[in-house]
């Protein structure tokens, strides 16, 4: 695995979505889920909550978690 391969670290993600000046419970409120709901998004592949993170912070899902998006027939 490089580089490129490699998933952001959770803390990573949190300081991104501070930087776009929003959080977890907030995503999770807009989005009509329970607040500890998108911290699913760490231990699991859920494209639904990684795309709402992931738009929040101006990415691409498949960017932060490239492990989870990586095509399997190569």
């Amino acid at each position: 695995m490089n580089k490129k391969e490699i998933d952001w670290h959770s803390a990573d993600v949190k300081c991104a979505l501070l930087k776009s000046d929003t959080n977890m419970a907030k995503l999770a409120r807009e989005h009509q889920l329970a607040p500890s709901t998108l911290r699913n998004i760490f231990r699991f592949h859920w494209p639904k909550g990684e795309r709402i993170v992931a738009e929040a912070i101006g990415e691409k899902p498949e960017i932060i978690w490239p492990s989870r998006y990586m095509n399997k027939s190569a």
